[in-house]
């Protein structure tokens, strides 16, 4: 398959499954030694005729003229994906980290000939095998872990909730963020070769693709503790923020893992992955970025600042609201946007932030808390609206109090989350809370139920005193 240099930086889960379709009519390997015909090949019928192949090539021609793709060449770009796979299939954490695509690459790997016993293989399934969760009463996988994300989050909330700053638990916390910085070339070296590596990925290994999300997290997370070596987190904090930067895209935003995700077309294409195959810039990760400069003391007025900030008033909604692409959903892009402008030093009777309150206000439901569910991404009139959870009415409470609106609304807020709040102090999400794709493939973070109270409350009770 030929492609332009760049264009889909989420393609480690697609690209074995593009792999597995061109090659479905080669032998299968069946045992790690021994080639046998594929059963739905040529053989079994299903294959169209040659006119009608050659029909479909040659149509496709002009089309991949115009996207400046090179027609296919089988052979060459055969070569190219295996060499493409195999370095990143030979590091710790697994193809991306994630399940599609390490499942994906097993099968890819076979295809091309790799006995079941093979280190690549083998590594592959151990990192499958280890995403498994046993309970006493069934067993499920994961899609990935989110151990830097989870960690970073509970850092910040733990700070905000006035916690120790010098205690040894985040210093631990701090030892550990550390160590998992990635300081290697990933692929999103292909669109900012420029740039040095800096950033933080969301699971245990994961070297390829670190992402602005926890990059941002981390950074805030960092500066918030009393670590005993300081000049070691600058050094890391430097190369984080200059990663940062340099992963911002030409229209001022953010987006996970790439920068200047912008041919959209692609999404249409087989295995796209459910039509988010590109990895565009979003409001809520352009929102923790814009956040994480001006936490970091790079408040409005500076180049990147002042685009990013060009790029969430360019994508509020009519009625307040911003999306959610990483979380479900208006409630976690609003609040991630609100936080930003706070942090931005954005005057609070901004129209955008007023607005934005606005909406928050008008979606708080009876009971004190805020709800939202995945119906909202196929269903825009469903935005904010659902049951409360905890983790959305945390969310809803920390925009609010960003934007400095801690009145009754917000204390209805709170009284929500003190009577949720279970006895052993933690509390638990209903429902799904996390966005893998929207409309098909939503998550359930079971620490968010855990820490964004946590958080809500903390900043509360700062803003009371």
């Amino acid at each position: 398959m030929g492609r332009h240099p760049g264009d889909a930086r989420r393609d480690h889960a697609p690209a074995p499954l593009v792999l597995l379709q061109h090659l479905r009519d080669l032998p299968l390997v069946t045992d790690g030694r021994r080639p046998s015909p594929r059963p739905h090949g040529p053989a079994a019928g299903i294959h169209p005729p040659a006119r009608v192949r050659a029909r479909r090539a040659v149509g496709a021609r002009p089309a991949l003229r115009r996207l400046h793709l090179r027609p296919p060449r089988p052979r060459v770009a055969i070569k190219a994906a295996h060499d493409w796979l195999v370095p990143r299939v030979s590091v710790p954490g697994g193809l991306g980290g994630i399940f599609p695509a390490m499942a994906n690459g097993v099968l890819a790997l076979g295809i091309f000939g790799y006995p079941e016993d093979h280190p690549l293989i083998a590594g592959q399934l151990k990192e499958l095998e280890a995403l498994g969760v046993e309970e006493a009463d069934r067993f499920h996988v994961q899609p990935c872990a989110s151990p830097v994300w989870d960690t970073a989050l509970a850092v910040n909330a733990l700070v905000d909730s006035d916690f120790p700053a010098d205690h040894p638990t985040l210093a631990r916390a701090v030892d550990w963020l550390l160590e998992k910085q990635v300081l290697e070339p990933g692929d999103w070296q292909v669109k900012r070769p420029g740039v040095a590596p800096g950033g933080w990925a969301f699971q245990f290994d994961n070297p390829f693709y670190p992402d602005a999300d926890d990059t941002a997290m981390v950074l805030m997370g960092l500066r918030q503790v009393a670590y005993p070596d300081p000049a070691r987190v600058d050094q890391a904090a430097a190369r984080g923020l200059e990663w940062l930067r340099g992963m911002q895209g030409g229209d001022g935003g953010w987006g996970s893992f790439d920068a200047d995700q912008t041919r959209l077309l692609l999404n249409n294409i087989p295995f796209a992955d459910h039509g988010a195959l590109l990895d565009p810039s979003t409001e809520d990760l352009t929102a923790r970025c814009v956040e994480c400069f001006g936490r970091l003391g790079y408040a409005a007025g500076r180049p990147a600042v002042e685009r990013g900030l060009a790029h969430l008033r360019r994508t509020q909604t009519s009625e307040g609201a911003w999306y959610g692409r990483w979380g479900v959903n208006f409630l976690y892009g609003t609040w991630s946007v609100l936080r930003a402008l706070e942090a931005a030093e954005i005057p609070r009777d901004d129209p955008m932030i007023r607005r934005a309150t606005a909406w928050l206000l008008g979606r708080q439901n009876p009971d004190g808390g805020w709800g939202e569910s995945c119906d909202s991404y196929p269903v825009p009139e469903r935005a904010g609206r659902g049951p409360s959870t905890p983790s959305q009415t945390a969310w809803a409470l920390l925009g609010l109090l960003a934007a400095g609106e801690d009145g009754p609304a917000a204390l209805h807020g709170v009284e929500y989350l003190l009577t949720a709040q279970r006895k052993d102090g933690s509390w638990e999400d209903s429902y799904w809370n996390g966005t893998g794709f929207p409309r098909v493939f939503y998550l359930k973070y079971h620490l968010y139920a855990r820490y964004f109270p946590l958080w809500a409350l903390g900043v509360w009770r700062r803003h009371r005193r």
